[in-house]
């Protein structure tokens, strides 16, 4: 039997002789506070429960008080009381990244929940935390990315490697749009992260919407509602770093999280929990600084591309509330859904006129380009005329832009409405608009 000398010589080496520990001193509300042990920000610590057989609650360092220091469960606080000892991991939360993460569905920690058993221990880790490329080092976005909806690629056509955000209020149709994105679009790997979702929806997502084609390239994520909110950011967070491990590999990789709101609400919590003053709305300065943190990971690199898909839920339908207003000003683009289009039982409810994709420009062709902006300019039209067109005010012949708008919308209605599992190329979405455009212009 052959020793191996290395491996135990790295285990002595990497091992700690010293146990660093604390104790907690008060509980109140979702906070340990506990003096020592000698730790820093964002560090794992575990918090031994007064109940013998019960695993100890790991916890971060969420701040500093008084010479106290501050922790947050990751997970059930039962058990813990004055006097339970803090032992030190002298680590940061990690997940297990590779191959075998694909069509696996994952909690907000990165530990399976799909009874298809465990991670390979021999898996390898990637850091929840880490930098963004640095801006002079992201290539340009010139190629396009296929994600099977007309009216987003027609219209809104999104970039590889770009962050676009979809807006809109509760029940408009954000996580169906999500779920047509994820079975068609062209990208190599789908990590999709459900932050704060109802327990009920997630099933429905994985098997009703995204389907077992769609599930055998996507890695799901899953924090819902009723997850501490240290799980929800970390959820995110997961979701983001096995995101950027594939991007590394070289794969074109697009990222869809549902939704941002959620995750800022947890920040919000956690925030105020500690102290932190509130500011617009309640939500307090570290949701404003977290947010870039987060989203400027995704987009190009050297080596491949997260395109970065994150659904914002807006307050009262309000699309400039804070949280909307502050993803908006970081992201590359954002597509509105409308509850007055989606009451018309028009799917998607996209308000193309109040979207926007500003790298389409570089991606799609000159004709494809300027078709867009014709389409757009008769829907303009046709809406501002709207009300005179249906009272019946309005006298064929006195504008001809109107009487154009008049002629094709029915067409371009048609264009814009898909059912849930419609697929159309992305060549045949092209030519289907250019020939609705040329056919008004042969008219004029």
């Amino acid at each position: 039997m052959k020793l191996a000398i290395d491996e135990f010589r790295k285990a002595i080496h990497d091992c700690d002789p010293i146990k660093m520990t604390g104790k907690v001193t008060q509980v109140i509300g979702l906070v340990i506070e506990s003096i020592g042990p000698n730790v820093s920000m964002g560090e794992l610590c575990y918090v031994c429960s007064r109940f013998s057989r019960t695993k100890p609650i790991p916890a971060e360092v969420v701040g500093f008080r008084g010479g106290h220091i501050l922790l947050m469960p990751i997970g059930e606080m039962q058990g813990i009381g004055p006097g339970c000892e803090v032992l030190a991991a002298q680590k940061t939360l990690k997940a297990k990244v590779g191959n075998e993460l694909l069509g696996r569905i994952l909690n907000g920690l990165g530990v399976p929940i799909d009874n298809k058993g465990p991670l390979s221990p021999d898996m390898e880790e990637y850091p929840l935390q880490a930098a963004p490329p640095p801006p002079l080092s992201r290539p340009r976005i010139h190629d396009s990315l296929y994600v099977g909806v007309r009216a987003i690629d027609g219209l809104i056509t999104i970039g590889s490697g770009q962050r676009i955000g979809i807006m809109a209020g509760s029940g408009v149709g954000k996580s169906t749009l999500l779920s047509m994105i994820a079975r068609n679009t062209e990208a190599d790997i789908n990590v999709i992260a459900l932050i704060g979702e109802r327990g009920r929806e997630v099933r429905e997502f994985i098997e009703r919407d995204l389907g077992e084609d769609g599930l055998k390239k996507s890695i799901v994520v899953v924090a819902t509602s009723d997850q501490p909110a240290l799980v929800r950011i970390k959820g995110a967070m997961t979701a983001t770093a096995i995101a950027e491990y594939f991007r590394n590999q070289g794969n074109k990789v697009v990222l869809m999280m549902d939704s941002v709101t959620r995750f800022a609400m947890a920040q919000r919590e956690v925030g105020l929990t500690v102290g932190e003053p509130p500011a617009t709305r309640g939500y307090t300065p570290s949701v404003f600084a977290l947010l870039p943190r987060l989203l400027e990971r995704a987009g190009t690199s050297a080596e491949g591309s997260i395109t970065g898909i994150y659904t914002v839920l807006v307050d009262g339908d309000d699309m400039n509330e804070p949280i909307a207003d502050a993803v908006r000003s970081i992201l590359d683009g954002h597509i509105v859904l409308s509850r007055k289009i989606a009451a018309q039982n028009h799917f998607p409810a996209i308000d193309v006129l109040g979207s926007v994709s500003r790298v389409m420009i570089d991606v799609v062709s000159k004709e494809h380009f300027k078709a867009g902006q014709l389409l757009r300019s008769y829907l303009a039209t046709y809406n501002d005329a709207a009300d005179l067109i249906h009272i019946g005010a309005y006298v064929n012949g006195s504008d001809p832009n109107i009487d154009m708008a008049i002629e094709k919308i029915d067409a371009i209605n048609k264009f814009l409405c898909q059912d849930i599992f419609e697929v159309t190329g992305y060549d045949e979405t092209v030519a289907r608009l250019i020939k609705i455009i040329t056919a008004n212009n042969q008219k004029k």
